[in-house]
């Protein structure tokens, strides 16, 4: 069996060690909830969103996850690409993105970049439905 730090690379490693945003908004603007029932990683998104020059953008974002590695490293990782984000821009993050700015995840990962950017475009979804 490879070691820990074989099977992950050195972003994954440190974002899953020192995870970035983690926590709870208190009064978000949106939330979402999204998991896997095969897999059993549950990630939680909450966003703050602000407004300049008219454009609507991601002014605070947090996560809870619950989760192995690659679940809290993607978490992380997307927090940090979309904050201060336009929502347009930051709905527009793949799972190939994700995975690409963490050097790649091991197969049988990957699903965790998709749920994090499944993540980010519901709770974007969650408050374009109830900010019109």
């Amino acid at each position: 069996m490879d070691s820990f730090s074989d099977l992950y690379s050195k972003q994954v490693l440190d974002h899953f060690r020192h995870p970035r945003n983690m926590g709870e908004i208190k009064s978000p603007d949106a939330t979402a909830t999204v998991g896997g029932a095969a897999c059993g990683d549950i990630m939680r998104l909450f966003i703050k969103v602000g407004e300049k020059k008219g454009k609507k953008y991601i002014q605070e974002v947090k996560f809870q996850t619950l989760g192995c590695a690659a679940a809290i490293a993607t978490s992380s990782i997307i927090t940090t690409m979309i904050k201060g984000k336009t929502l347009d821009r930051a709905e527009k993050i793949t799972q190939k993105t994700v995975e690409d700015s963490l050097g790649g995840l091991p197969p049988a990962k990957r699903h965790c970049a998709l749920l994090a950017a499944q993540g980010v475009k519901k709770a974007i979804d969650n408050y374009l439905a109830t900010n019109k």
